[in-house]
């Protein structure tokens, strides 16, 4: 692959784990909290999202030849996973959902772990885009580079993390969710595009 591939995987990741939506709910999680331990949950929180994306960058595809299901199909698949949760975030359902999630965090002695490691961070998008983007590779040093690329996102995630309530004062409400339609239609691109590629691979597209 070449760095072409390199900087729409980091952009396809950023879109989907979406740091700046995330982190006021990190924020709202972790209310209460000291900065000391905000930082312990940022970072226990991104390094198991990272061991999950990087345990499915490397065996998803070997679990997926064992079931029968090959990589043009879960590429198209993926595409269309992704599309829906462009759509969720072009009209705030994603939002929504995330705040649900984070109504009783008094019931969540550890919040790291769920529901911010999973489904918040490594959600099925970012798993299934992980999978997607190391089936492109020809080998382990584009499987390493592609958990190289996550490793940055969520490295990303972590700086938002760290300054989430100052970025939840600057932006505000009104200009996280311009932000999270944008993301949107950038994501919903990207996902028709993962569609296309599986369906070169199947000789149904040009």
């Amino acid at each position: 692959m070449d760095y072409t591939v390199y900087i729409t995987a980091f952009v396809t990741l950023f879109v989907i784990i979406d740091p700046i939506g995330l982190t006021p709910l990190f924020a709202a999680l972790t209310q209460g909290h000291t900065e000391q331990s905000r930082r312990a949950l940022a970072l226990r929180s991104c390094v198991i999202a990272l061991s999950l994306l990087a345990l499915f960058a490397v065996f998803g595809e070997a679990v997926m030849g064992f079931v029968g299901i090959t990589m043009p199909a879960f590429r198209i698949a993926g595409g269309v996973l992704l599309f829906l949760t462009a759509l969720e975030m072009l009209f705030e359902r994603r939002t929504k959902r995330r705040e649900d999630q984070t109504e009783h965090p008094e019931d969540l002695p550890d919040p790291s772990v769920f529901p911010l490691a999973t489904p918040l961070i490594a959600g099925p998008g970012a798993i299934a885009t992980v999978i997607l983007l190391a089936g492109k590779g020809d080998g382990w040093v584009d499987t390493a580079l592609v958990v190289g690329v996550a490793a940055l996102v969520l490295l990303v995630v972590f700086v938002f993390f760290l300054t989430a309530g100052m970025l939840e004062r600057l932006l505000g409400r009104t200009g996280i969710n311009v932000v999270t339609r944008v993301l949107g239609m950038l994501l919903a691109a990207l996902s028709v595009q993962f569609v296309l590629d599986g369906l070169r691979d199947f000789g149904l597209a040009g």
